[in-house]
């Protein structure tokens, strides 16, 4: 004969969040038999029914039915476990930590999370990885800096942001450039078919040598379009005959150039510009060529027109160059300056800055 069952009364509520529960397609299957234990008690069905309906023992019925009438709702669930203990703690990481201020083992230039693990002994080296991660420390990325020592790096920063960012009326601003011995390099390129029947896009490993070039640019900084030269060298006299296109380009107009310190540039008796006093040679601080912004045109050309590209020849090569050039410049605009003061000690976030 079955027992009558205990009286289980639910709000509205809870009798909502109960069904919602049972639901819910991400509920834990243990707190949905929970649910239907107590949704099935509402409605009055004995504990042998409720146990031979949910396919489980009559005492387990009887458990949660009691510790709902107890603690309502919060009693459905689990509490807390302490789990395993730890096997690893603060003082593993500041060992970590510590042992990376110290040289790394005979014969390695650098640690690696093999070598932490087999020094510190009783620490394994996923854990040594893991505590790396959530440092952001990285051991096989080097970073590298260039900080100008130019004892006169303000004054000559600032004239050259100032040309940026207040450029004189009725001149032109021109950032000029060489980009040396630009290969044309010849690689296979296509699909590569393996023997499991897969395609592979891309290009071979080897390629085949077909000269050099080098590119002179002029970018002005208030259109953003570019002037270029191709020369075989990057001599005096191919600096000043790319300097006579850029002033016939801007016939009648005061020209500031924007310059780095290579000797090619700056000679100590500079006749040229004494036949050419319209033009103005402002040069970045020692170290600092990043102030230049037809660096960063440089990149742009890179990127989309040199990386991965196949040249059988150097004059290919110029004429892909010019295609490029041509199409930038249809589309052309000045890159914006957007830093509000220099600091000559992250000339890194100053370039990032520029190039936007």
């Amino acid at each position: 004969m079955s027992r009558s069952p205990a009286q289980m009364r639910l709000t509205a509520e809870e009798e909502a969040t109960l069904r919602g529960w049972t639901r819910k397609g991400t509920s834990e299957q243990r707190l949905v038999e929970r649910a239907k234990i107590i949704l099935l008690s509402h409605e009055g069905v004995t504990l042998e029914n409720i146990a031979r309906q949910l396919g489980t023992r009559p005492a387990r019925v009887s458990k949660w039915r009691q510790r709902f009438a107890q603690d309502r709702l919060s009693a459905l669930s689990d509490a807390p476990r302490p789990g395993k203990p730890r096997t690893y703690d603060s003082r593993t990481e500041a060992r970590v930590l510590a042992l990376l201020d110290q040289p790394a083992p005979e014969g390695y230039a650098r640690w690696n999370g093999t070598l932490l693990a087999e020094a510190l002994g009783n620490v394994s080296a996923d854990q040594v990885w893991r505590i790396l991660r959530s440092r952001g420390i990285q051991l096989q990325r080097r970073r590298s800096w260039c900080i100008t020592t130019d004892p006169e790096f303000g004054p000559k920063a600032a004239d050259v942001v100032a040309l940026y960012l207040n450029p004189p009326e009725s001149a032109v601003v021109v950032c000029v450039d060489e980009k040396p011995h630009i290969q044309a390099l010849q690689r296979a390129q296509g699909y590569l078919r393996l023997p499991d029947g897969r395609a592979v896009n891309g290009f071979s490993h080897c390629y085949i040598r077909h000269g050099t070039t080098t590119l002179f640019a002029a970018l002005d900084a208030v259109t953003g379009e570019v002037q270029t030269g191709h020369y075989a060298r990057r001599r005096r006299r191919e600096f000043l005959d790319f300097m006579n296109e850029v002033v016939a380009a801007n016939p009648g107009r005061q020209l500031h150039v924007i310059l780095d310190n290579l000797n090619t540039h700056k000679p100590k008796r500079d006749r040229w510009l004494q036949r050419h006093p319209q033009v103005h040679l402002h040069f970045t601080p020692t170290y600092s060529s990043w102030l230049n912004q037809v660096e960063c045109w440089f990149s742009i050309l890179s990127r989309s027109a040199l990386r991965g590209a196949s040249f059988t020849s150097a004059r290919q090569l110029r004429e892909a160059i010019d295609k490029f050039v041509a199409a930038y410049n249809a589309d052309a605009v000045p890159f914006e300056w957007t830093k509000a003061v220099v600091h000559p000690t992250a000339p890194k976030r100053l370039y990032a800055d520029l190039c936007k």
